[in-house]
């Protein structure tokens, strides 16, 4: 076995003579049956020592978030790639749900594995899939059975060098279940773009794209997301299957075999046996395959089964049972129409832990348990090991006849008290250990805490030394108190062996609420966002005014092929058809998406009516600018406080925050303390999703005001909010000197009053509060920073308040509701603005299911809920009959603890009903729609909506983004009464929010209803006039026109804005476009043009040039003219032209406005040229291929735009060729 890595942490816990007896025990398997006692931090060790006596080693908790955590403890005492997480399925076995992409192909990743284990490790790039130790897994991954063979699937596996045809690759990760896609941006899909595969892994962190020469694999390089930009080089690819049921040709003809028997099951069968993978197929395994196994079957002979907290395993199995059996009832009986299961699914259901037990035992597999301490040591031998099946059968004597009774052994170790923050008793413990000749460890999981405690121990007079995990030196010594770094949560007192070991959670007291987030690595932001046009949708171009997207369309001018975009405007006579417009491609920054009023009438192509409804806008959004540049100037006239640069407390707290901060966050706080550094008073606004971390940067912005020795008050609009951010910030905040108060209703006025007291004579550092806190009875004695948290939430006599502190003490203020920057930074008095747009990236897309109201369904899917700890919403939208709701509910799950809440409650009543609710003192919610609004509480994780069909689409997203806010997958339940119709707007609604159950998809249900609401309610109702005019981006756009007039006014700057800038027309006979070879999907070509169009420099196009060949590879020619026309564009811009066209054999070019000198020198030049200068055109014949001589051929492409650049450029005295437009390809 490996002996490496930080293994001395281990060493002296195994040399206790109990454990060491036991480990010689465990050799060969030895002792088949063994309950060991012991506290639970020894786990983990015991763990560890199994695998040093050289057994693999079958870990089983009771719940997925217990495993994770032992993956993290074993971290720290063996090499964490030997060490693997095996999650279970978030669907049971008979719910007509699939498991996710990347569940599957963690599961397979793990058999293949455990089978056929490959030699990479995480020392070398790429995902690792070298030879396991341990498999910790819950319990729910070792019941249920999996069809058989899974460890033997190929994953599609290449590295540089290998030879792979495209077809033979592309047809591959098709058969292993990837979706293929244009756009790769979740775990499972792929893209094929030319000699190009991206591909995402469900293991890996970032998506792969390989790229191949004919067919030779390239180099493999991974990519991030975001921006489809290709990050480091990758060795290989190594991509295990996406689903557990591949379609193979057998199972494709069982499924049409039960499709014909069974007609009811039609929808799911026929697809299945056309090979199309479908939501839900999982259910059918046992029918469409030979054979199912279980975990137990495929570990290695020399496993070892433990078992850790037998009695919470056994009571969690019993549930997991009973459950699956209640959801086969319910989604069979629906099936059936009420009959039984018409076909036998029992292969799939979970086995009891009895059986798998006994399977375990038969094959030789020894079955051992750890007992949570307090059992009583000397009640040995078989009393407690009496476990009872769900029929109240005593099962273990029947396994253990053969075996002989279960032999129990305790350890020496006991659990450390919980010192719950009081740490000068933890200085005082661990000093009194030390001094009686105890070995004392100190594991602290981030750096920072770890030096403060040394630091702490220190100033006690406590010797203390800092170690780092993996410097080699011996941790265990006496006479000193070691402190290290690791992610281990629980201690433990050997008395026998005098060790002790204290976690930094032992001594906090605070189950760290963050560490749930710890898991998710960031996702970069979308900044890829193609302009997904279908036809019918409604555009917006800026000279014409709303149209209607017909297609995209080559055609072929002037011998010269382009693509153009076809848009359908109102018609110019009555009854005629409508006019139609081709837009060029290369001209796309001219049209956006028409996001406003539901349905617009369309303009006619040279009307009136656009231009007056544009000027009308643009005059209703000087008003509004104007208002706001009073505010920004009186802004820049105060002084308020500069805070001083960071101390190192700053720097220890930023370093204890347990996860990676996302890009955004960072500069977010970065831009935050830069403003505190000012003199001028700081007025941000942090605009992101709820879970995106803005939280964080509340806290450290309110650590740094306090290191300056202001006071802080964090206003939000909820009671409730004020619980969960003083946890939050106490949390953060511990060991360091901040006194931390909240003010709330839920406090007496005794209480109230001696914060408030606290906060008038400065002994109070940070108080939360709701708006009680700008009550004018309220006093700070040096108030230096006020955060608002979900600042939407306030009224407008609140928010004149905060205005009016706002012109001398810092104000950061936080909303989750993100209205487009400029729109945003309009209305709050100009303020500076930072967005967080990074999702956490394990934030699982809801699993929504529609259909009509089942008692056996609402009980199954409360059960299954209270099976992983969390809890339920369930909404009844009638106040008169919610008790009612309540009851029923109570008497289908008798064990729910269920509350009512509901808008005619009073506030109290309201409010501590939902803090009972947020405390885990309840666990469904019976409600009607106030859940919609800003409930945060992440472990309510399911949704059931008994009316749906009577909800407005934007309320049932509302509502449904109130689940899956954690790790956990979040389900939503949208049923309507069996026994009515539902009318046709319900259906349309009920059918988009089951379709559009992705995150992103949310942001688009989101961002629809936003814009057209958002728009309204911020802007009063004259504004949102003008929205649904002139559609939402160019409202958005002409806002900030203004605004940056006026701001320029007010600095004394130049105001450069005009009245509406220019569209430049260009018409060449220049073969410029991008071939459908190139870049296959219209969405993805639309993004390109569109990008190049909006280039505003040449640094912009050669960034766009970067992305193409990152992304699709080398340019062909026709791009590389595209670019020259782009770069054209930029020439004609600078000098104001709108029209450099080809007509015959002439070039037009218009408006120029040449004095008398400049058309000498065009005569000079040029002298077949001629100039009107009414109208300010130049007309010039074409000229002729060089060499050519009369007849010759006239020059068209890249030569033609380059004529023309140069013909502008000497008109300006500029060297000719300055601006080089043969964009040369090599790469």
């Amino acid at each position: 076995m490996t002996t490496d890595l930080p293994t001395d942490l281990l060493g002296p816990v195994l040399d206790d003579p109990t454990l060491a007896a036991v480990l010689e025990d465990a050799r060969e398997g030895r002792v088949r049956a063994l309950d060991l006692t012991g506290p639970e931090a020894l786990r983990p060790f015991v763990t560890a020592g199994l695998v040093r006596a050289g057994r693999t080693v079958l870990a089983v908790t009771a719940t997925a978030r217990e495993a994770e955590d032992l993956v993290a403890h074993l971290g720290d005492l063996m090499d964490p790639d030997r060490v693997a997480y095996y999650p279970s399925w978030e669907t049971l076995p008979h719910e007509r749900l699939s498991p996710r992409s990347d569940t599957v192909g963690r599961r397979l990743a793990v058999l293949r594995r455990l089978l056929h284990p490959g030699v990479s490790t995480s020392s070398t790039s790429g995902s690792v899939n070298g030879p396991i130790d341990v498999v910790v897994a819950p319990v729910r991954s070792v019941l249920q059975p999996q069809v058989k063979g899974l460890g033997d699937l190929e994953p599609v596996e290449l590295s540089a060098g290998d030879t792979a045809s495209l077809e033979d690759l592309t047809r591959r990760l098709s058969d292993a279940a990837y979706t293929r896609v244009d756009l790769v941006e979740k775990r499972g899909e792929f893209a094929v773009r030319g000699g190009i595969v991206d591909v995402f892994p469900p293991t890996e962190e970032h998506p792969l794209r390989v790229e191949l020469w004919g067919d030779d694999v390239e180099e493999i390089r991974a990519f991030s997301v975001a921006d489809q930009r290709t990050l480091e080089p990758v060795e290989r690819l190594w991509a295990p299957p996406c689903r557990e049921l591949l379609l193979t040709e057998d199972v494709r003809r069982r499924a049409a075999e039960l499709g014909a028997s069974h007609p009811q099951l039609l929808e799911l069968t026929d697809k299945i046996s056309q090979g199309i993978a479908v939501e839900g197929m999982e259910s059918l395994a046992p029918v469409l395959v030979d054979e199912m196994e279980l975990l137990v079957d495929l570990m290695p002979a020399d496993t070892h089964v433990l078992v850790l907290d037998p009695e919470r395993v056994r009571a969690r199995a019993h549930d997991l049972v009973a459950t699956s059996e209640e959801f086969l009832g319910a989604s069979w009986a629906a099936a059936a129409k009420g009959g039984s299961a018409p076909i036998d699914l029992g292969a799939a259901s979970y086995r009891t832990l009895a059986d798998v037990r006994e399977h375990s035992l038969d094959g030789g597999r020894p079955w051992w348990t750890v007992s949570p301490f307090g059992l009583d040591p000397g009640a040995a031998g078989d009393s407690e090991q009496v476990v009872r099946d769900e029929t109240g059968q005593v099962v273990h004597v029947d396994v253990d006849v053969t075996v002989g009774a279960v032999a129990t052994r305790a350890l020496a170790a006991g659990p450390v008290d919980a010192y719950r923050g009081d740490v000068a008793r933890a200085m005082k413990d661990l000093d009194s250990w030390r001094s009686d000749g105890y070995r004392v460890v100190v594991v602290h999981p981030g750096h920072g805490p770890a030096q403060r405690m040394v630091e702490a121990l220190s100033e006690a007079e406590v010797p203390a030394r800092l170690v780092e995990p993996d410097g080699g030196e011996d941790l265990w010594q006496v006479g000193v108190v070691t402190v290290t770094c690791g992610a281990l949560t629980q201690g433990f007192v050997d008395e026998t062996n005098k060790l002790v070991l204290v976690t930094g959670e032992d001594i906090s007291g605070q189950k760290s609420s963050t560490r749930d987030m710890r898991k998710m690595p960031a996702r970069r932001k979308r900044q890829i966002d193609p302009l997904e046009l279908k036809p019918g949708d409604y555009v917006v171009h800026e000279q014409h005014g709303v149209g209607r997207f017909v297609e995209m369309k080559q055609r072929v001018v002037g011998g010269a092929t382009r693509e153009y975009l076809v848009l359908e405007y109102g018609a110019s006579k009555r009854g005629a058809p409508p006019d139609r417009l081709y837009v060029p491609a290369d001209a796309l920054d001219q049209v956006t998406r028409y996001v406003g009023g539901e349905q617009p009438s369309l303009d006619r192509l040279g009307g009136g009516d656009w231009a007056k409804r544009k000027s009308r806008a643009r005059k209703a959004v000087r008003e509004i600018a104007a208002e706001l540049i009073k505010l920004y100037a009186a802004r820049q006239a105060t002084k308020g406080h500069a805070f001083g640069p960071d101390t190192p407390w700053q720097r220890e707290l930023e370093d204890a925050f347990p996860f990676q901060e996302t890009p955004d966050q960072l500069s977010t706080v970065d831009e935050v303390k830069s403003d505190m550094r000012q003199v001028v008073p700081m007025d941000r606004l942090v605009c992101g999703d709820v879970g995106y971390g803005k939280t964080e940067i509340a806290v450290r912005a309110a650590f740094k005001a306090v290191q300056d020795g202001k006071q802080v008050a964090v206003l939000v609009p909820t009671t409730l909010l004020v619980t969960q951010h003083l946890s939050t910030f106490a949390e953060r905040m511990t060991g360091f000197p901040v006194v931390l108060k909240g003010l709330s209703r839920f406090q007496t006025d005794k209480e109230a009053a001696e914060v408030m007291r606290g906060m008038a004579e400065g002994s109070v550092d940070i108080v939360v509060g709701t708006h009680r806190l700008l009550n004018p009875d309220i006093r700070f004695k040096d108030l230096g920073l006020i955060i608002v948290d979900e600042e939407q939430r306030f009224g407008v006599e609140h928010k004149e308040h905060i205005k009016s502190l706002r012109t001398h003490v810092d104000v950061l203020t936080m909303s989750a509701t993100p209205i487009p920057r400029t729109l945003e930074m309009s209305l709050a008095g100009i303020r500076e603005l930072s967005t967080i747009l990074t999702p956490p990236e394990e934030r699982h897309p809801v699993l929504t299911y529609v259909g009509a109201y089942n008692d056996k369904q609402v009980a199954a899917a409360i059960r299954r809920e209270l099976l992983r700890d969390g809890q339920v919403f369930f909404v009844h939208n009638r106040v008169s009959s919610i008790d009612k709701a309540a009851k029923k509910i109570r008497d289908l799950v008798p064990e729910a603890r269920v509350a009512t809440a509901h808008g005619q409650m009073n506030e109290e009543t309201l409010e501590r009903t939902v803090q009972g609710f947020w405390q885990r003192e309840t666990d469904v919610l019976v409600c009607t729609t106030i859940i919609e609004t800003g409930l945060d509480i992440s472990n309510a994780n399911t949704l059931i909506v008994e009316r749906s069909d009577s909800l407005g689409l934007s309320q049932l997203h509302q509502l449904r983004g109130r689940v899956g806010r954690s790790r956990e997958r979040g389900y939503a339940y949208f049923l309507y009464p069996p026994e009515k119709p539902l009318t046709e707007t319900a259906y349309d609604r009920l059918a988009t929010i089951s379709q559009n159950s992705d995150l992103g998809a949310g942001m688009a249900v989101a961002m629809k209803d936003l814009e057209i609401r958002g728009a309204g309610n911020v802007l009063g109702a004259e504004q949102s006039g003008h929205v649904a005019g002139v559609g939402f981006d160019l409202y958005v756009r002409l806002v900030g026109e203004a605004v940056e007039a006026y701001r320029a006014a007010a600095d004394g700057r130049p105001i450069t804005t005009d009245d509406a800038p220019k569209e430049v027309r260009i018409d060449l006979p220049v073969d410029a476009h991008i071939p459908p070879d190139y870049v296959t999907s219209d969405r993805l070509r639309l993004e390109a043009y569109r990008k190049l169009a909006a280039a505003a420099d040449s640094e912009g196009i050669t960034a766009v040039i970067d992305e193409m060949v990152d992304r699709y590879g080398p340019l062909p020619e026709e791009v590389g003219r595209l670019v020259s026309v782009a770069k054209l564009r930029l020439i004609a811009k600078e000098y104001g032209l709108t029209d450099v066209n080809v007509s015959g054999t002439q070039v037009k070019i218009a408006p120029l406005d040449l004095p008398d000198s400049k058309q000498l020198r065009l005569k000079r030049l040029y002298p077949s040229a001629a100039y009107r200068a009414t109208t300010g055109v130049v007309q010039l014949p074409l000229p002729r291929v060089e060499g050519g001589g009369v007849g010759a051929a006239r020059v068209r492409d890249v030569e033609l735009v380059q004529f023309i650049a140069d013909l502008i450029l000497s008109l300006d005295s500029k060297p000719s060729r300055s601006v080089l437009l043969e964009q040369t390809v090599e790469v």
